[in-house]
């Protein structure tokens, strides 16, 4: 049966909207917020020559800089000022939060409460410092000898004082990525880096739509293949939903205590999701294996195909082409590894076991300590492997429609999962503050009432 708030977030009327004033304010700085995010991609680097914007992208098609261009909505395409986007930021933040597993030190800080989410917080802010000069001093080395073999000069002046630039400029565009993304959290709507990712994804569904009905309309796209395409990715979505909304609900159950009913027992439930480890293990899986494929590009250009090496490189890069039976078969195996290892990390059964244990809860049938914590570490294994299933399928079956359909776009399984969970968290937030709203109302309405039986 649905308790008192789920029945009235169910009849929440949107035409009360417009009186929710500080849902308004939010929204409308999330979507300033946004916007200048959006502006900033089209910002270039300096002394960087314009016709020479789209050759990185055009050099590592299928690479890991494609893969991170999609997250930053064409900005590296650009090389713009945010090219990297906030991948810098989320890495090191997963970075931090596998290493507060792994170092007693680090697991210390983040048990002092506040003051050790700050500390932890600022240890992000110092790997993502790390991180975007490492990876802008490349992209600068990079665009350097980008116009090597084409003949155009992509950098006017190239040497030390440019890739200093560029490092420079790059780290201050990703920090300000970092506090606008902050600030939307705190003085707008969702979490705010999820949404600057989700922007930049959502940025090339024009194009892509665009090149869908164009190629329907010429006729290299078959009528009966676009609607198929339609219906997949309709089909997908719904899907998406109906998973990340899975849970597995643990019964637990305290200790009897008196209340005016009499001696009653305390129960709820611990909810496991079905894929507790979110998008991280299609990120990390889709990073690592198209970093062998950037690198293979790069070195491609310049060997010969006779040697052995060039031999090597030629078959390397064919293997790992998107849609073949290789890099599908490490993608899944990708997947479905960081699925296991970040749920670990994600949930300690330990932890969780012992905090029940000192609060008096258990799971009925199931003795408090060590069999609770197997209990628990069972039964997260088998959602686990429904979890890390339902991952594979959503990452590859979009691959194996683009290699097989011959699509002339890329359709990323890891950008819908981004989206509809965005979607969907953003959604809820929203409906929440419009659920207090109405309380409020609820609760004004009873003051004035109980001020006019007196």
């Amino acid at each position: 049966m649905a308790s008192a708030a789920d029945q009235m977030a169910q009849s929440i009327n949107l035409a009360k909207f417009a009186k929710a004033t500080d849902l308004k304010k939010r929204l409308w700085f999330t979507i300033g917020a946004l916007i200048v995010f959006r502006l900033l991609s089209f910002v270039p680097l300096p002394g960087i020559d314009p016709t020479a914007l789209g050759l990185l992208s055009q050099r590592t098609t299928g690479g890991v800089l494609d893969f991170f261009n999609t997250f930053s909505g064409g900005a590296l395409s650009r090389m713009s000022l945010i090219a990297l986007g906030v991948m810098p930021y989320i890495t090191a933040s997963i970075v931090v939060q596998l290493a507060t597993s792994l170092s007693p030190q680090l697991a210390a800080i983040k048990k002092e409460g506040e003051s050790g989410r700050k500390k932890l917080n600022q240890y992000t802010r110092y790997g993502t410092v790390l991180l975007t000069a490492i990876q802008g001093y490349f992209i600068a080395v990079g665009l350097e000898a980008l116009g090597a073999s084409n003949g155009v000069q992509a950098v006017i002046e190239p040497g030390m004082l440019f890739r200093i630039n560029a490092v420079v400029s790059l780290i201050g565009g990703t920090m300000f990525l970092m506090w606008l993304g902050e600030q939307i959290t705190s003085r707008g709507i969702g979490n705010g880096v999820s949404l600057i990712i989700m922007a930049g994804i959502v940025a090339h569904l024009p194009t892509t739509l665009v090149n869908l009905l164009e190629g329907g309309r010429t006729g290299s796209l078959d009528p009966i293949k676009l609607i198929g395409i339609v219906i997949a990715v309709v089909g997908l979505i719904l899907f998406i939903c109906f998973m990340e909304r899975a849970q597995r609900r643990i019964l637990i159950q305290y200790p009897k205590r008196q209340t005016q009913r009499g001696m009653q027992a305390d129960r709820s439930h611990l909810p496991l999701k079905i894929n507790t480890a979110g998008v991280i293990p299609p990120i990390f899986a889709s990073s690592l294996l198209l970093m062998p494929l950037t690198i293979s590009q790069f070195a491609g250009q310049r060997v010969a195909g006779e040697s052995a090496w060039g031999d090597f490189i030629i078959s390397l890069n064919q293997w790992l082409q998107h849609g073949s039976p290789v890099y599908m078969a490490l993608y899944a195996a990708g997947i479905i590894f960081f699925s296991f290892f970040y749920t670990a990390v994600v949930f300690n059964p330990e932890e969780t076991a012992d905090n029940l244990k000192r609060y008096g809860g258990f799971v009925p049938g199931i003795r408090p300590g060590k069999n609770t914590e197997n209990y628990f570490d069972y039964v997260l294994t088998r959602i686990t492997v429904i979890g890390a299933a339902y991952l594979t399928v959503i990452c590859l079956l979009p691959e194996y429609l683009v290699s097989a359909l011959s699509i002339p776009f890329y359709l990323g399984g890891t950008s819908l999962l981004i989206v509809v969970n965005v979607t969907m968290d953003t959604v809820t937030q929203i409906q929440s503050h419009l659920l207090a709203h109405q309380y409020g109302d609820l609760i004004k309405k009873a003051k004035l009432k109980g001020g006019r039986l007196r």
